[in-house]
């Protein structure tokens, strides 16, 4: 059966391939060439474009690409009242190429709001179409995950409670500004909770004193006091994934340390779940998820061109329905196609025959 709210049967992660007329005006900024107004008239004009386009391909819901980054969680986080982005040293690193060492660390108390620059960028998106304008930003787990105590000064936060506190509470606001700008579909990307699935990784959280299997509830009620004021109305997602730059990854392991916990105890209507690879383990965890919720799976790669074949993703959305019901499910990419401006390596007719693709299967499963 069709859907006619979100997430839609067909949907996608957010980001897009900046096309070259975007690079080159974002280059021209930051060398000083053009203001701030002629940028922002590009990206006006390419988000438009790409509106149009996402619509054209049949897709019910459209973001802005994210053509107004750089980076997928820094220059959200780093607009937070209190949170400073910094250049420094990167301590997760991708099995790859690696992104510029953008940091971030806490300068203040959190808590406070600020108009965020972004509720702007989605009224525009929402002026701009007739389909669902959706709205991604960073989950609030990207500020402590990468750097743990290290960005969070003693002298500030003594406690890490009372951080955890005012982060979510920084966030409830923000949440509740893009609510009363008219936005129903949030999305919330968290790579923490997938990272926190790969036994690396978790080592690294307890060499610097953490406890691997504690964190995710951590996050968990963190989340849930960022989203305590979504209207009942507003559908709230969550994307996961195990790191996203120019085609490259950072974490490998199957959801189950964390499915019990992700299903159950956040208050989240809908997780689009990255499934492109045997990275991501099987299927198997999604026997957690409860009546009610929605699973898009992410079986279309975005970190390649090849083009999945029709048959291919029927089969696997047929396996994933052997744990949780064909009516919970929908279909997307695994991720976004430039999680930063610099984009996968793949072409951008490969990246819209792909969204087309699943447009083209999500017709023949629900109708």
């Amino acid at each position: 059966m069709a859907r006619t709210t979100p997430p839609f049967r067909a949907d996608h992660v957010g980001s897009l391939l900046r096309p070259v007329a975007l690079k080159e005006a974002r280059g021209r900024r930051e060398r000083g060439e053009i203001g701030a107004d002629e940028l922002r008239a590009i990206e006006d004009r390419e988000i438009a474009k790409v509106i149009k386009r996402q619509e054209d391909v049949g897709l019910k819901s459209v973001t802005d690409g994210e053509f107004r980054r750089a980076f997928w969680n820094y220059d959200f986080l780093g607009r937070l009242d209190g949170v400073e982005a910094y250049l420094g040293e990167r301590k997760i690193r991708f099995q790859g190429p690696q992104p510029k060492p953008m940091m971030l660390r806490v300068i203040g108390k959190l808590g406070a709001y600020r108009p965020h620059p972004m509720i702007e960028h989605f009224r525009f998106v929402a002026a701009h179409t007739k389909a669902t304008p959706k709205m991604t930003i960073p989950s609030p787990s990207s500020l402590h995950f990468r750097y743990g105590r290290d960005a969070v000064p003693e002298a500030i936060y003594p406690a890490m409670d009372d951080f955890y506190r005012d982060l979510g509470e920084s966030y409830r606001k923000a949440v509740r500004a893009f609510a009363e700008a008219g936005c129903r579909y949030l999305q919330l990307d968290e790579v923490n909770f997938t990272y926190l699935c790969d036994p690396k990784l978790r080592e690294v959280v307890t060499k610097r004193g953490e406890d691997p299997a504690q964190l995710p509830h951590v996050y968990a009620r963190m989340i849930n006091s960022a989203l305590a004021d979504a209207p009942a109305d507003m559908t709230k997602a969550m994307h996961l994934c195990r790191g996203n730059f120019q085609s490259t990854f950072v974490a490998s392991g199957g959801y189950e340390p964390v499915a019990e916990i992700l299903f159950n105890e956040i208050d989240i209507d809908a997780f689009f779940m990255e499934y492109d690879s045997d990275r991501a383990g099987g299927f198997e965890p999604l026997r957690f998820v409860p009546k009610g919720k929605m699973v898009v799976l992410g079986l279309v790669t975005s970190k390649s061109g090849k083009l999945e074949s029709k048959d291919e993703l029927r089969r696997r959305i047929d396996e994933a329905a052997k744990f949780v019901a064909l009516d919970q499910l929908c279909l997307s990419p695994q991720c976004g196609f430039a999680s930063t401006e610099e984009g996968n390596i793949l072409g951008e007719d490969e990246q819209w025959a792909k969204l087309a693709r699943i447009v083209e299967v999500a017709e023949e499963v629900w109708g």
